[in-house]
């Protein structure tokens, strides 16, 4: 299999490497998390109208750079080493991928809007009792003449400060848990009825806890298929998931080179403490487990356009390695810089928190191995 990169590819590699490196040093990141908005707006127009990134995905016929997936993974895997906090995930992966896929009657000027950097997505899909089952849904859009009344609460919605709309999951039909009755909406993030609890989080982000009351959509806000939106919503996941990873192994690759920085200049008992044996090899460990997790991460983005049982089989393969790297290669590194690594002024702190947040997102290694399991075993997963 040939895991060569186009010129374009690589291109767009540097420019994202570059501004990363030259615009996103850690002090910057700092600052950043510390402000009152928690992001830079500024960057994200930069990212927009100078650089061009946010519209590497997509077609040449929205203004895109007519990428796709792999181009996604190339943003993701720089942005982890600058561990860069503005919503390339949300709004171009999950955001421009249920407008890609779904279609609908806002899907054209809203993917422009992406593009230019006037929209910013969230997602509003998880709830405190579904755990990771997507169609485990109490949040209702109820038929209200040609349009829905939307009612429910969200949880742990990143990037929902920033957000000028918002991609929620309801039940249309159906009972809690069915496969059918889920239905996707584009709701704007000020429409009425629309409240949120905004926070940060323990990786730098910020995320809010959003409540729906009454919130009236039309008929134009349904993206992809009514009552039938499972399919899309597991397909728009799982690309996430695999944009995800490549921005662990981003996160990884880092810790480990920071590492090894570190074991290269302290000293004990006046010998770097690089050269003791047993340190030597738990950092080729943390390299093994750090190359792993691209294979991985390079194999489920290129099934993301294969059958659904297969997609779902190597983006859940590829989760749970980078599940077990992110804990396996954090945990080593903050062990080899003792216990000064979870400090605030050490960069090596906040990319073992963005690991260890990584681990959970979209699933926990647990649950991808059931996930696995029942895809392997031709069971419902």
């Amino acid at each position: 299999m040939d895991f060569n990169f186009s010129d374009e590819q690589n291109m767009l590699r540097d420019t994202v490497a570059k501004f990363v490196q030259n615009q996103y040093d850690f002090d910057t990141r700092r600052k950043i998390t510390r402000s009152d908005s928690g992001w830079r707006a500024d960057y994200w127009k930069v990212m927009a109208e100078e650089l061009g990134i946010l519209g590497a995905p997509f077609a040449e016929d929205h203004g895109g750079l007519g990428g796709g997936a792999i181009d996604n993974m190339i943003v993701m895997e720089e942005f982890g080493k600058g561990l860069v906090i503005e919503p390339y995930l949300g709004t171009v992966v999950i955001g421009g991928g249920f407008l890609k896929h779904g279609g609908g009657q806002q899907a054209e000027s809203l993917i422009g809007s992406i593009i230019a950097g006037e929209a910013v997505f969230a997602f509003a899909y998880a709830e405190p009792q579904g755990r990771y089952n997507l169609a485990d849904l109490t949040t209702t859009a109820k038929k209200d003449g040609a349009g829905f009344v939307l009612n429910g609460r969200k949880a742990v919605v990143v990037g929902a400060p920033w957000a000028t709309h918002l991609v929620v999951s309801a039940r249309t039909s159906g009972a809690q848990r069915d496969a059918g009755g889920v239905t996707l909406f584009v709701v704007p993030a000020d429409a009425a009825g629309v409240t949120r609890r905004d926070y940060p989080t323990v990786d730098g982000l910020r995320a809010s806890e959003i409540q729906f009351d009454q919130v009236k959509l039309g008929a134009d806000a349904v993206i992809g298929e009514l009552d039938g939106g499972l399919p899309l919503l597991e397909r728009v996941t799982d690309e996430a998931i695999a944009a995800l990873c490549a921005e662990a192994t981003g996160v990884m690759r880092r810790m480990h080179e920071t590492t090894l920085d570190y074991a290269r200049q302290r000293k004990q008992f006046g010998a770097p403490i690089a050269s003791f044996q047993v340190l030597q090899h738990r950092m080729v460990d943390m390299f093994m487990n750090v190359e792993q997790a691209v294979s991985m991460t390079y194999m489920a983005t290129l099934k993301l356009g294969d059958p659904a049982a297969e997609r779902m089989k190597a983006v859940s393969a590829a989760k749970v390695q980078i599940g077990k790297g992110c804990k396996f290669v954090g945990q080593s590194a903050i062990q080899i810089h003792g216990g000064m690594g979870m400090t605030d002024e050490l960069a090596v702190g906040h990319y073992f928190k963005r690991a260890t947040m990584i681990e959970g997102l979209f699933g926990s290694v647990d649950h991808h191995l059931r996930r696995y399991e029942g895809l392997s075993l031709g069971e419902a997963a």
